[in-house]
């Protein structure tokens, strides 16, 4: 990239620690050396267009007064961090790359969890990572580029499995109580009184059931728009898709659960299909909460 003298230096600058700003300046090389860190990012990544400001702010702040600053630079990983830039500032071909490149390689580094865990530990590191909550960054803007963008998320994929391995009832992740089933019934209901101890029983063991029958991308589709509250464009984001697809498959995961819960009450309660619709029934309508106490 071309660009004026001090163009690039004066945006590293306006996001550098002060304290660092003379050493910087005294270097008669920055100018030159920021332009081929942002020349080696476009050249690594040359299907994703972004700011050389974004990237430039990025480094600027992660610099630390430890240390010579004009060595942190030369040392930087600029592939990866343009890449994380990219994919904080939520360039849609960066996060597609992401994807590919970082997050799919660090599930073959995942062996030591067992297989029914790793596809969870994955989608919750792209959600820590990718999504910005509450008005602040994503945290994959944490990434300094001092190490390799993929040791990172390693890092990051790990700490949440050990998470997830501790969490109470993540050993057995759809077991719920039955009592806690009970809650989805209100008052008003006029059926209520179909469900005796033996059905509500029934009831949970059947939804358990219909949750363990469904794939695990099944089943985090539904975790992340039912249990966490996603929209479909934040969820095709998320997985670098259409936004029609994502919808498309939150909704046969939900169907595939109510019929399979269907199936699993009949064979239980040994009920006719109007008396189990009238239960079910009962559940369905209150899907979002019902989740949210089996998936939580």
């Amino acid at each position: 990239m071309t660009a004026s003298s001090g163009t690039l230096t004066a945006l590293l600058l306006a996001a550098a620690p002060a304290a660092l700003h003379d050493a910087l300046l005294s270097s008669p090389e920055l100018e030159s050396l920021l332009a081929t860190l942002l020349e080696q990012g476009r050249e690594a990544w040359p299907t994703v267009t972004l700011e050389p400001g974004h990237v430039l702010h990025h480094v600027g702040r992660h610099l630390r007064e430890e240390g010579t600053p004009m060595d942190a630079l030369r040392q930087l990983n600029a592939a990866d961090v343009y890449l994380a830039c990219a994919c904080a500032q939520g360039v849609p071909h960066a996060l597609q790359l992401f994807e590919k490149h970082v997050v799919q390689k660090t599930a073959a580094r995942l062996s030591r969890y067992p297989a029914a865990l790793v596809d969870e530990v994955l989608q919750v590191t792209r959600q820590r990572l990718l999504l910005g909550m509450e008005g602040r960054a994503p945290k994959i803007a944490e990434y300094s580029g001092r190490g390799s963008l993929g040791g990172w998320v390693r890092i990051v994929a790990s700490r949440i499995g050990g998470e997830l391995q501790e969490h109470a009832g993540r050993h057995a992740p759809l077991v719920a109580a039955p009592e806690a089933l009970e809650q989805l019934l209100s008052r008003a209901d006029p059926e209520r009184d179909v469900l005796q101890a033996h059905s509500k029983q029934a009831l949970s063991e059947s939804l358990q059931a219909a949750l363990a029958a469904l794939t695990e991308r099944e089943r985090a589709l539904l975790r992340l728009h039912h249990l966490h509250g996603l929209t479909m464009d934040r969820i095709a984001t998320l997985y670098a898709e259409p936004r029609s697809s994502v919808a498309r498959h939150v909704a046969q995961a939900r169907e595939r659960l109510l019929k399979q819960t269907h199936r699993e009450l009949a064979t239980r309660l040994k009920l006719n299909g109007r008396e189990v619709e009238s239960l079910l029934g009962l559940v369905q309508s209150r899907l979002d909460l019902s989740l949210h106490r089996l998936m939580g």
